[in-house]
């Protein structure tokens, strides 16, 4: 176990490679070293983002994987996808370590990836290789690897809030639902239609329906759980905030189980995760108590009359859903705790 680390971002210009940057300037071991934009290399990145002024000193750096090798030990690909499907192998070729927040290594099969992300998939070689990084649930196989597949923003909140109830055998895998919810930041930095003020201002409405990148990647994952394969409705929108994930999550239970058994179990399940956090009987949470912060918080109602099981679950889309876990996976990577440089509390209000 290294003591330190050196490390390189790639697509500092987007709102995942801004947001690593404003942790792993106070992280106690890791030194970003070298950050890297393919259209912007040269200028300052304090041009593009004024708020790091005297904080980030720094021209941004082209993508050259021996350049980056030769200043850095590990790479943070917040790539768009269809990317680093491409230049992780170059990474890896190079010597480094990757942790990659694009959608590129976390589908095994490469026909499901084609088809739902519409670009050519790595080889199976590297995808079976990619240790899918939902840190709480498994963290262990993150030591000592060289490639990460950080998860999805919404899958990241959808799994946490289903695989403690999904592996106690509580729910019928058959049955769930999920209804997610996301900030505009979950778009990109790209300027586009949909995104601008008068498009997304007092509006609230559902997109990608039954066709969102994420399902297959929620699906393959609640399967390793399952033992078998699991089908999901999920349905995604848009809200007009900055931040945030709110994934409600609906399953017929298979037995009679209160809210205070789903507190214990989760509980249970996650003790000695600091990064999520049960909510009490009869309170749920909301987007802003987790806002530019690395906590899922988990709340659950249990319906009687119904026999089915509410679960809500939040996150900060581009924290816990993208920097602040792959940061996660650094440290456990490394060896390190778990929560080493992300101890920063929610903005609130």
């Amino acid at each position: 176990m290294s003591n330190s680390i050196r490390v390189a971002i790639i697509g500092s210009t987007g709102y995942g490679g801004v947001e690593l940057i404003r942790f792993l300037q106070q992280h106690p071991r890791a030194e970003v070293v070298s950050v890297i934009s393919a259209s912007s290399s040269g200028t300052p990145i304090s041009e593009g983002f004024p708020h790091l002024t005297d904080i980030m000193v720094r021209n941004l750096d082209g993508v050259n994987p021996e350049e980056i090798a030769a200043k850095a030990e590990l790479v943070f690909t917040a790539t768009p996808s269809g990317v680093s499907g491409k230049l992780v192998p170059q990474l890896l070729e190079a010597g480094l370590k990757v942790i990659d927040l694009s959608g590129d290594f976390r589908l095994k099969d490469r026909a499901a990836y084609e088809e739902w992300y519409q670009h050519e998939a790595p080889s199976q070689e590297l995808l079976d290789e990619a240790v899918y990084g939902l840190s709480e649930i498994y963290g262990p196989d993150a030591h000592d690897v060289r490639l990460i597949s950080n998860p999805g923003c919404y899958p990241t909140a959808t799994l946490l809030g289903l695989i403690p109830a999904l592996k106690a055998g509580w729910i019928d895998h058959r049955s769930i639902i999920v209804d997610a919810k996301s900030g505009i930041s979950g778009a990109g930095r790209k300027a586009s239609l949909g995104n601008h003020f008068a498009e997304v201002n007092e509006n609230f409405k559902a997109y990608k329906i039954n066709r969102h990148q994420h399902i297959p990647e929620i699906e393959q994952e609640l399967a390793r759980i399952a033992g078998e394969p699991v089908t999901v409705s999920f349905t995604t929108h848009l809200v007009p905030m900055t931040r945030g994930i709110m994934t409600t999550m609906y399953a017929g239970m298979n037995g009679q189980y209160t809210n205070e058994d789903f507190i214990q179990l989760y509980r249970e399940y996650y003790n000695g995760h600091p990064f999520v956090r049960v909510r009490g009987a009869g309170t749920w949470p909301a987007t802003k108590e987790v806002s530019g912060s690395n906590y899922c918080d988990i709340g659950f109602a249990a319906d009687e009359r119904t026999g089915r099981i509410t679960v809500v679950s939040v996150i900060d889309n581009i924290v816990k859903g993208a920097a602040g876990q792959a940061i996660q996976n650094m440290n456990l990577m490394q060896g390190w705790e778990e929560n080493l440089g992300l101890g920063l509390t929610p903005v609130y209000p």
